[in-house]
């Protein structure tokens, strides 16, 4: 026998407890069996495993292969400056590596701030007494005390229940209460009305149950464990830069034995040749590339977080930028879920009709208004609402509830009031609400002008097309009707008067006066109809997942502007039985929505999605949503409603529930791709004025213009900041009119390479070595004539040489500020960060020219301010030429 099919006696004795509860000695031991009631994350990784795997992807291996070819060549022939070039590689594996480690985990830490689904404290019985005992220390067989407002700690099966309904929403997706009995079940477990599940919450009534389940053994911990197996996939950035990287390594490697080789034919010694190979290597692996991503990745979660939304994985930032389709759920994501009682309905519209109608509302019910606040179940708290914001208090006598059930759908009072018909006799009156469908077939006639009518066909057709016409409009429709009684019957009692009561029922829910109609809506989010229609212009599909019925989530769908049309609307039974063929085809329309769906049956729609080539985001705040968050792309978790398991499966956790933050973080992370595709032409610009040194020094038998540690200090050093400006781009304008990026369309792609390459690198490779010849021949130098290291003449020549590299990267920077735009047009000084970072890089150029220090570690040599300035026009020149090539739209991607 299970749990739900065991009377009261039987549950008891199987969980060994009492009516009294657990004696404090028992309840320690079960601790100390069981553990404690708290959710773990399934299979989570040490942090020095997290640690480490910052020293192990691909552009870091090819570092430390840089590292290691350096101190090789060191200890097979020291005096070549590669003991100090393999020293400055690993330092920057080593800050790249901490800074994405101390950056991912500040973020998770902060989500711990967030845990606050399971309550804090609940109340038990203990050795028969009423004790308040931190959640976490609830053990099977504890006696819950349970009432209004209380978030349920473990999964518990009732042994007493006086009006109580549960808010399941958290774990089904159901935003209707349930009522909840004590009685024993013969049904599914999982609908069984006598068990109440961890993180539910109670909206009205009160009981007493019998934990069973603690931890990640209840229902609400299985879905956290099978969270725990989805396995996450690489992010498009991640796919990305390994792309990128492989493409950098195997051009640097082709280079790099090519030039070896080329060496020896033209007659230059094996360690010639090598120092070349490294340097020119060196000099084509962008080495401040992955920390300048990291540093872009982690100022836009910082922007992010100040926009209410938490970024918890750096690379999330982007990913949101490529999402073409997000799967979102209803209630308390695009709906507030708080219900309001928004339309009234008669059938003769007259002001006594509709005043006896909200009287109805108010006393057929059991919110209350207690010290300033409305208190009880959401719908009925609404209906009193309304009525008393309408008519005001409303003072009578109730004699007897019949209280509602899912099987009747409604719920009747009686009361010692005034009649509300004209003329009647008054006395005794029923009131009654609940669904049309079970109330309409009990009304023989109905209030027009406080008078009652008979009900015919004709009316009962009008009132079907106004709760039709009311459903449509996404509400949530009850009627409601009254009864003139000759005397109230007696209260049923708690057990054993079934049968009493039914005679009650029938004698008082039968020939009904029928009064009218109020509809109830949970209310969108005001902010969401203006989301949903920027995610349309920005190309994204939004889908709607809810375990809400169908006629209800069209209708929410309509009003927040999610389809226009006629939806294809796939219900849960139906959506069991269809192939994956089918529910391809399905998801290839335009408007799609699901209803009454289980976790499950999310993550299929997900997988599909994603084989279909989409790139996928699903926002979600119940433990219902939290398997597709982990399967998705990108998940989205909300902050405030959120449960504890949707946060840790999320990707992004929205501070403010706000659905349109998500598009804020939508155009983020497309500015954040556009600007990490800014400062990567940016730094491989610099690659080539780097390079060409190299070729001129192997081919035309020349000192070497520049030596591998100035290309650290252009790549590591001033090159950083201005990129980083770059990476602190405002969104072009149009940005979020343009469809999602293709997940065929590459980071380095060919109009990047070559605009780098071939059109603003040989622009600055001509200046930095006009630069070394200037300083060469002027201080009268002879060509194939070779210096010392330590040559006055040869240091200032490699001084301009890389100055001239600094001083055109001034005016690349702002030519990278866009690829097809003008400056002019997006505003010259609209990014001040690019100042600060060319004053920098200015000043680091100058530690290096003019200090002692910088002229030691780099090998430099003051240079005179003519040289400066026979740079500078190649920085203007380089800057209009770009400017020029906007207008002709050559190489824009």
């Amino acid at each position: 026998m299970k749990i739900h099919n065991l009377t009261k006696e039987e549950v008891l004795s199987t969980l060994v407890t009492s009516e009294n509860g657990l004696s404090e000695e028992e309840a320690k031991r079960r601790l100390s069996e069981f553990g404690f009631n708290e959710i773990k994350e399934a299979r989570e990784k040490p942090l020095y495993i997290r640690f480490f795997k910052q020293f192990a992807h691909f552009l870091a291996i090819l570092l430390w292969i840089a590292a290691f070819m350096s101190f090789l060549s060191e200890y097979l022939h020291p005096g070549e400056g590669m003991l100090t070039l393999g020293i400055a590689v690993i330092a920057v594996i080593l800050i790249n590596a901490g800074f994405t480690f101390i950056q991912e985990y500040r973020a998770e830490k902060a989500l711990e701030e967030l845990k606050k689904l399971l309550p804090f404290y609940v109340k038990v019985l203990r050795d028969g007494k009423e004790k308040e005992i931190y959640a976490r220390a609830v053990v099977h067989g504890d006696v819950i005390l349970l009432s209004e407002g209380d978030k349920v700690p473990a999964d518990a099966r009732l042994i007493e229940a006086s009006g109580l309904r549960v808010n399941n929403a958290p774990l089904t997706g159901e935003s209707e209460p349930m009522l909840r009995r004590h009685e024993a079940y013969e049904g599914e477990f999982i609908e069984s009305h006598n068990i109440v599940f961890a993180g539910t919450a109670v909206v009205s009534g009160s009981g007493r149950a019998v934990s069973f389940a603690t931890g990640m053994q209840t229902e609400f911990g299985r879905i956290a464990h099978l969270t725990g197996a989805v396995e996450a996939g690489l992010s498009p950035l991640q796919k990305e830069i390994v792309k990128a990287t492989r493409v950098i390594a195997v051009i640097a490697a082709v280079v790099g034995v090519f030039f070896f080789l080329l060496g020896f034919l033209i007659g230059r010694t094996f360690w010639n040749n090598f120092i070349f190979a490294i340097g020119i290597t060196v000099a084509l692996i962008p080495e401040g590339m992955l920390p300048t991503v990291t540093l872009a990745l982690a100022m836009g979660s910082q922007r992010m977080a100040k926009r209410k939304a938490l970024i918890k994985t750096l690379t999330s930032v982007e990913t949101l930028g490529s999402v073409t389709v997000i799967c979102t759920d209803k209630t308390g994501t695009l709906t507030q879920n708080k219900m309001a009682a928004t339309k009234v309905w008669t059938i003769d519209g007259e002001e006594k009709t509709r005043e006896s109608l909200l009287k109805i509302a108010y006393l057929c019910n059991n919110a209350r208004f207690i010290e300033g606040q409305y208190k009880g179940d959401p719908t009925e708290t609404a209906l009193l609402k309304y009525a008393r914001e309408a008519i005001g208090d409303v003072t009578a006598e109730r004699l007897s509830e019949i209280p509602f059930d899912s099987e009747r759908k409604r719920m009747t009072v009686v009361y010692k009031i005034p009649p509300l018909l004209k003329g009647g006799e008054g006395g005794f009156t029923s009131f009654t609400k609940g669904a049309l469908e079970s109330m309409l077939p009990l009304c023989t006639h109905i209030l027009i002008n406080e008078e009652k009518m008979p009900v015919n066909e004709k009316i009962k057709a009008e009132i079907i097309d106004a709760y039709h016409d009311l459903m449509d409009k996404g509400l949530r429709v009850l009627a409601f009707a009254c009864k003139e009684i000759e005397a109230p019957p007696p209260t049923p009692p708690p057990q054993g008067g079934r049968a009493r009561e039914r005679v009650s029922q029938a004698e008082i829910e039968n020939n009904m006066i029928f009064v009218g109609l109020i509809g109830l809506e949970d209310p969108p989010r005001p902010e969401v109809p203006d989301a949903i229609r920027k995610c349309h212009e920005a190309g994204i599909k939004v889908i709607m997942i809810t375990g809400d019925a169908s006629r209800t989530a069209v209708a929410i769908a309509k009003e927040i502007g999610l389809v226009k049309g006629i939806p294809v609307v796939i219900e849960g039974n139906e959506f069991i039985r269809m192939s994956d063929k089918e529910l391809r085809e399905k998801l290839s329309e335009k408007e799609v929505i699901f209803a009454r769906m289980t976790p499950k049956h999310k993550m299929r729609v997900v997988s599909i999605l994603k084989e279909e080539g989409e790139v996928v985001a699903v926002t979600g705040d119940g433990v219902n949503d939290a398997p597709a968050l982990k399967k998705a792309d990108i998940g989205i978790a909300m902050g405030i409603s959120g449960t504890d398991v949707a946060k840790e499966a999320s990707d992004m956790v929205l501070l403010d529930d706000n659905f349109a933050t998500i598009v804020n973080a939508v155009e983020e992370g497309r500015t954040v791709y556009e600007n990490i595709k800014k400062f990567i032409t940016y730094i491989f610009a610099s690659n080539i004025p780097e390079a060409v040194p190299y070729l001129a020094y192997i081919l035309l038998k020349i000192p070497l213009p520049l030596t591998i540690i100035q290309i650290l200090a252009v790549d590591l050093g001033t090159d950083m900041l201005p990129a980083l400006a770059l990476g602190a781009e405002k969104p072009m304008p149009g940005i979020m009119k343009q469809p999602p990026r293709k997940l065929q369309e590459r980071l380095l792609n060919f109009s990047l390479i070559s605009r780098a390459y071939l059109f603003l690198g040989p622009i600055e490779a001509a200046a930095c070595m006009f630069g070394f010849f200037y300083i060469m021949f002027n201080g009268g130098w002879r060509w194939g004539e070779m210096l010392p290291p330590n040559n006055i003449l040869y240091m200032q020549a490699t001084t301009a040489c890389l100055t001239a590299i600094i001083v055109t990267q001034i005016g690349n920077v702002f030519a990278c500020r866009s690829s097809k735009e003008s400056v002019l047009s997006i505003g010259f000084f609209t990014n001040r960060l690019i100042f600060l970072g060319i004053a920098v890089e200015l000043l680091l150029q100058l530690f290096i020219v003019y200090h002692p220090w910088g002229n030691k570690i780099f090998g430099t040599y003051p240079i005179s301010l003519s040289t400066w300035l026979v740079l500078i026009p190649f920085a203007v020149f380089l800057l209009f030429a770009d400017e020029a090539r906007k207008r002709i739209r050559v190489w824009s991607p």
